[in-house]
């Protein structure tokens, strides 16, 4: 428990810093090397077009995260007649608390020391648990920081082709880039940002992909109208039409969140909630 008491700590930091890092250098490393071409026009420069895209898809990202860690659990001792507080907490630690005295798809998670509605799993990045007022926004942050990582893989791509005269037409040319780069390091014939590019070039890609592996998997749990929680208890779901399931954690006005981070307007779970 002390572990994942470090771990919930330690990886919003981990993510905050990866974050920081990748800002100062699109800002100040690659945007800037885009404004060499002098045949096109200021308005439509690559430079201004990226700055744009990288931007627009950091502030979704960033603007979703934070959304996430504000839209706490919900605390539903009050709302069930559990109890609240130390007593919701200490029943549901020594097993006192009858099966039949929650919603469900409820969970109590240590870490939160919270009981959450249609618990999901607990998300050490944001240090929080993802249930059902913030699965949309969750979806979100995976969403548009996979994208925002590729945009800064396609960038720091393009700066290292151009800053060691190489070519990325081969795709073995990306596999055999770090080996080569690290003799080249130790050898004096590479720089030392250059050699923090191409380590942060690796970096954007596992991160890339994994939230888009994550991102896929959810939605199609989502599509089935499950979540994680009850996949790996073996809970049986009620079958419902998969736009029915879609609705429930996207709400009706999901382009509005598919554009701009906003919280989840427009759900049955929050509309049940206002009643």
């Amino acid at each position: 428990m002390l572990v994942l008491r470090l771990l919930n700590v330690v990886a919003p930091a981990y993510f905050l810093c990866i974050s920081l890092v990748t800002f100062v250098l699109q800002i100040f490393l690659f945007i800037p090397s885009m404004f060499r071409d002098p045949s096109t026009t200021p308005l439509f420069s690559p430079a201004l077009l990226h700055g744009a895209l990288f931007l627009f898809l950091s502030a979704n990202a960033l603007g979703n995260y934070v959304l996430v860690i504000q839209s706490s659990p919900e605390d539903l001792g009050m709302g069930l007649n559990l109890g609240k507080g130390s007593e919701v907490v200490a029943d549901w630690l020594d097993g006192s608390r009858s099966p039949g005295s929650a919603l469900p798809s409820t969970h109590f998670c240590r870490l939160c020391a919270r009981v959450t509605q249609r618990h999901d799993h607990h998300c050490f990045f944001t240090g929080n648990c993802i249930g059902s007022r913030n699965m949309r926004n969750f979806i979100m942050f995976c969403l548009y920081t996979s994208l925002a990582c590729l945009d800064s893989l396609v960038a720091g791509m393009a700066y290292i082709s151009a800053a060691l005269s190489m070519s990325f037409a081969n795709p073995l040319a990306f596999l055999t880039l770090l080996p080569h780069s690290i003799s080249q390091f130790f050898s004096g014939a590479l720089l030392s940002s250059e050699m923090f590019v191409i380590l942060m070039l690796y970096l954007w890609l596992g991160i890339g992909l994994a939230c888009a592996g994550f991102c896929c998997h959810q939605m199609l749990l989502i599509l089935r109208g499950q979540t994680r929680y009850q996949v790996r208890k073996g809970m049986v779901v009620r079958a419902r039409p998969w736009r029915e399931n879609l609705q429930e954690v996207f709400g009706k006005r999901w382009l509005l969140g598919l554009l701009i981070p906003v919280l989840n307007v427009g759900s049955d779970c929050r509309r049940q909630k206002e009643k």
